[in-house]
């Protein structure tokens, strides 16, 4: 905390402007700490709390929506490459979508205060086709929400972050050791999940010719197409292969009971 203070007296509101950003596109910057720091430096008069508002929330604005432009764009394909560094990439992208299904568009709100949704929101709504404006409004309320949280606590706090400060400079090396025995353990933890999970990263695929083939025959009683595209790519209107059934994806868990064990099931997504 003391190395950030003084970043921030030495070089301002660039530094909060970088460390929003940074956070904002998916980068591992610790947004709120810079935020806490600021608010702090604002209390000791070595910032200006209104100019800390003004510089973080448009940079951290910048971020989300440069993700909302390249989730239009790409579709799925950039939340995929958000989510590789997870144990299981696509529950990291249902696990996204899971949060805009339950809690609808409000999941832009709160969504900074969600780790693992904070990144993906602004490219998920992308994604769904959300209204620029609409985006961008949801989006100013929830970075305005979050600068001022973390802001707020760092101003009002300010001497206690500044005795935290003084207590990580009195320990000096341990405190150092410490935290690189934590970032091993962290490390160490995120590679054995990725051991374990490694089966679910490979999904068996089937090619649309021989699927096309096996309903072109003659007896297709015993295949069955399960149409399991994502809540904002699907609604009643929507077209589907003919014979298929349509299954939330958000609620496999039920509805899986029902699907029949002695058929072949297909299934297609986004």
């Amino acid at each position: 905390m003391r190395e950030v203070l003084a970043l921030i007296s030495h070089h301002g509101y660039s530094f909060v402007v970088l460390a929003v950003f940074l956070e904002a596109i998916g980068m591992p910057v610790p947004a709120a700490l810079a935020l806490l720091a600021a608010g702090a430096a604002s209390a000791l008069g070595i910032l200006r709390p209104g100019m800390v508002l003004l510089t973080a929330i448009p940079a951290m604005m910048l971020g989300d929506t440069l993700l909302f432009v390249l989730g239009r764009w790409t579709g799925w394909t950039l939340l995929g490459l958000l989510c590789r560094i997870a144990a299981n990439p696509e529950s990291c992208i249902l696990r996204s979508a899971e949060s805009f299904y339950k809690r609808g568009r409000i999941t832009l709100v709160i969504a900074k205060f969600v780790p693992g949704i904070n990144t993906m929101a602004p490219p998920l709504a992308g994604s769904m086709n959300m209204r620029p404006g609409q985006f961008l409004w949801l989006d100013f309320l929830g970075a305005s929400l979050y600068v001022v949280a973390y802001c707020g606590l760092g101003f009002l706090f300010s001497g206690f972050v500044e005795i935290i400060a003084r207590g990580f400079h009195a320990v000096g090396r341990g405190t150092e050791w410490l935290l690189i025995a934590a970032v091993g353990v962290y490390i160490a933890y995120y590679a054995r999940l990725y051991w374990k999970q490694r089966k679910f990263r490979v999904v068996p695929r089937i090619p649309v010719q021989e699927l096309a083939r096996k309903l072109a025959g003659e007896d297709v009683s015993n295949l069955l197409i399960v149409d399991v595209r994502s809540h904002g790519y699907y609604d009643s209107g929507a077209s589907r292969i003919r014979g298929s059934i349509r299954l939330e994806p958000n609620n496999l868990q039920s509805a899986i009971k029902d699907l029949s064990k002695g058929k072949e099931i297909y299934l297609y997504c986004t």
